[in-house]
């Protein structure tokens, strides 16, 4: 196995989770959550992030709005929706128990 297959899975699994911790704090356009991802070394293409966006309104998760742009067409903004916060809510529970039986594990190494 290869490590970095096992690294692109595990960015993945987490993906979604990074994406509404995003968008808790402010509405964003894509290319700013594409933005805020690769800051956090979260290497992440449109053709990625556009198909999770979507999953994620779909579910009720996440809405969106036009915006006007001065530097071309409309912008489209998501934000969670109240769903979204009680999902968020939750799946920081379960990273926090994830972590901490990560670090449990590793402690005994």
């Amino acid at each position: 196995m290869k490590v970095e297959n096992a690294k692109a899975q595990m960015r993945k699994g987490v993906l979604e989770y990074c994406i509404l911790l995003i968008l808790a704090n402010n509405d964003a356009y894509a290319s700013d959550i594409i933005k805020r991802l690769k800051e956090a070394k979260m290497i992440v293409v449109e053709g990625t992030l556009y198909p999770l966006l979507t999953r994620l309104k779909n579910a009720g998760l996440l809405s969106y709005r036009w915006e006007e742009s001065t530097q071309g067409p409309p912008r489209k903004y998501y934000a969670l929706t109240d769903d979204g916060r009680q999902f968020l809510s939750e799946l920081d529970g379960s990273w926090n128990e994830l972590v901490n039986a990560v670090d449990l594990i590793h402690q005994t190494k």
